[in-house]
């Protein structure tokens, strides 16, 4: 799994031994500097994390040095620092291969680990990625990582497999979002080495879908459980895609290339066929949007026009844009649809227990 491009070498030496269910924890961190200390101090705090790594994709504030003053004096905190943004499958792949522990888990630089995550997924090894319930904080809510708890929730174990998994992944207007590549799974170094897999680099939109999906084609044991470790927080504008319209494109294709795994049976590649033309009508709507910014309304007329694929959904998605406009100018604002906190997954407390 070898990284491509410039980086500096890890600029703190790891010294603390790696068990045999030690845990690297990789952050990639672009301009994070506000945030990137409590995620590194919720990662340092696991006794089951043998290494931290942050790559800083060549931010232009701050956050290697503030990432660096996170230290705690252990010995596991790492910093590598990328000269040229090259987004976050680039850096992961730069921290799996400087790192040696047997797991890996990847946080965001915005969110943290709940106390004892790492616990309750080594409850039980029979796995070879293993994720919990992610705590979704609207950032005005969001509160000290060191104080926040989660419910007492039933772990409720379940093993996705291939079609559950895609169709996880098929977002619905006005339903609030929690596909599973949302998932920030633990994974099985010894899984990832054994299929060749890595982050695909051609992606900046997707890239965990794209991993998860490989590995469970390849026979990756998913396991879920419903109780909660992670703790990521919602940006306002989080749900407007601040992703490129060519990221969309990007990963509609790397469906395609998902459907060329001769092993799938047909019903998991019905399953990636519905997922590849949803990404790619977001797609054609947002294209069909920058043309009508960029060359005015006659040239995206014409390219809705094109064909019945391109046709479509912009109707749709342009009926359902204005009709969501409605709304919020009769007062039911986007804002107030996002409750201050909620669980990417549904699940059973057991606090009467």
């Amino acid at each position: 799994m070898q990284a491509k491009g410039k980086s500096m070498p890890v600029t703190t030496p790891i010294t603390t031994p790696v068990t045999t269910l030690g845990v690297c924890v990789i952050i990639a961190a672009r301009n994070a500097a506000r945030t990137i200390p409590g995620a590194i101090a919720s990662a340092l705090r696991e006794t089951e994390v043998a290494e931290v790594i942050v790559v800083d994709d060549a931010s232009t504030d701050d956050t290697r040095d503030v990432a660096l003053a996170a230290d705690d004096g252990s010995g596991r905190l790492a910093v590598i620092r990328f000269d040229v943004n090259r987004g976050p499958s680039a850096a992961r792949n730069a921290a799996i291969q400087a790192s040696k522990s047997p797991f890996i888990s990847i946080l965001d630089a915005d969110d943290f680990f709940l106390e004892g995550r790492f616990r309750r997924l080594f409850a039980s090894t029979d796995w070879d990625f293993a994720a919990d319930n992610i705590m979704l904080i609207r950032d005005d809510a969001a509160t000290d990582p060191a104080k926040v708890a989660a419910p007492p929730f039933a772990a409720e174990p379940e093993f996705l497999d291939f079609e559950r998994f895609i169709e996880g992944n098929i977002s619905r207007r006005r339903v609030r979002r929690g596909e599973l590549g949302f998932l920030k799974p633990v994974i099985s170094r010894a899984f990832l080495e054994r299929h060749g897999l890595s982050y695909d680099e051609n992606l900046r939109l997707g890239e965990d879908y794209e991993l998860y999906a490989r590995a469970v084609a390849c026979g990756a044991r998913f396991k879920v459980i419903k109780s909660c470790g992670y703790g990521a927080i919602v940006r306002a504008d989080s749900l407007s895609g601040r992703h490129r319209t060519q990221d969309l494109k990007r990963l509609a294709d790397a469906d395609l290339a998902l459907l060329q795994i001769d092993s799938l049976p047909e019903r998991s590649k019905a399953a990636l066929r519905r997922h590849e033309r949803h990404v790619r009508d977001k797609y054609r709507l947002r294209n069909f949007l920058d043309v009508k910014a960029e060359r005015g309304l006659a040239s995206a007329a014409a390219y809705a026009f094109a064909s019945q694929s391109n046709l479509i959904p912009i109707v749709c998605g342009v009926a359902t844009d204005k009709l969501d406009a409605l709304f919020r100018r009769t007062g039911i604002a986007a804002r107030q649809q996002i409750p201050p906190m909620r669980f990417l997954m549904a699940a059973t407390s057991t606090a009467s227990e």
